[in-house]
């Protein structure tokens, strides 16, 4: 039995990076037009992007995509997204489906995991997901967020820093890195009910967030509780620079 959800694409056009980063063409089409897709492929019951900007709402009518104009004030996709449950009336127990306006290629699949993931842990406010971490470079990449969880799969930190930390194996740059910790990456695909995404966005801003410039830290320094599970297949690349744009480009030329 499939899970009924929503997913909301938050997209802004500035971007200190990629400037009119959702309009950047890949493979003959507007990025946010591949995101919009992924989207539809899930099982979601309803797909709305959120935009404070008429480029991308325009860009959105040409693909019949639904749109949801929100603010130019919200500091992140999040708040955005609280915006369009409060348009749109959405019951406080309609499960939510950030999925950001820069990820492409995020696997259909993916979505409709953590739509269910929340479906099933009445006790979490958010659910995510991980993939493991192999190699090295990668954990100790703070472009790269890592995350540790409980035995139940309830996150007990994100980090940009590599965690867990080993105290002996890590003294030595170049071992390997050690077996049976099971090393994770975060992957930046959430899911919510409504009622807890309202309050998410009034609680205060947490130290720990601004430290690491992790949103999620919030919640769990206002003792909520975030599932984790670990992805079923590999994530898409998502799209930050222009080295992120060419690699996926690549890679959806070859799946059309």
């Amino acid at each position: 039995m499939s899970t009924d959800f929503k997913v909301v694409i938050p997209a802004r056009y500035a971007s200190v990076r990629l400037p009119g980063k959702p309009l950047l063409e890949i493979a003959g089409r507007p990025m946010i037009e591949h995101v919009y897709r992924r989207a539809c492929e899930s099982e979601a019951g309803e797909v709305v992007i959120a935009t404070d900007d008429q480029r991308i709402a325009q860009a959105a009518a040409r693909f019949d995509a639904r749109v949801c104009m929100t603010s130019d004030s919200h500091r992140s996709g999040t708040d955005r997204i609280a915006e369009v449950v409060d348009q749109l009336g959405w019951g406080k127990h309609t499960i939510v489906v950030n999925l950001q306006g820069d990820e492409p290629a995020m696997p259909p699949r993916l979505i409709d995991q953590v739509a269910a993931d929340m479906a099933k842990h009445e006790a979490a406010g958010v659910t995510t997901l991980s993939a493991p971490i192999m190699q090295r470079k990668l954990l100790f990449d703070p472009h790269v967020v890592k995350v540790v969880t409980d035995s139940f799969g309830y996150a007990l930190y994100f980090s940009r820093a590599p965690i867990p930390w080993h105290r002996e194996e890590f003294i030595t740059e170049d071992r390997p890195l050690p077996a049976g910790t099971g090393f994770a990456r975060h992957i930046g695909l959430y899911a919510y009910r409504a009622g807890y995404l309202k309050q998410f966005v009034n609680w205060q801003h947490a130290p720990l967030e601004r430290a690491e410039s992790l949103e999620q830290l919030r919640v769990l320094w206002h003792g909520g509780k975030i599932h984790v599970s670990q992805a079923i297949e590999e994530p898409g690349h998502g799209v930050d620079t222009q080295d992120d744009l060419k690699r996926v480009a690549a890679q959806l030329a070859v799946e059309k």
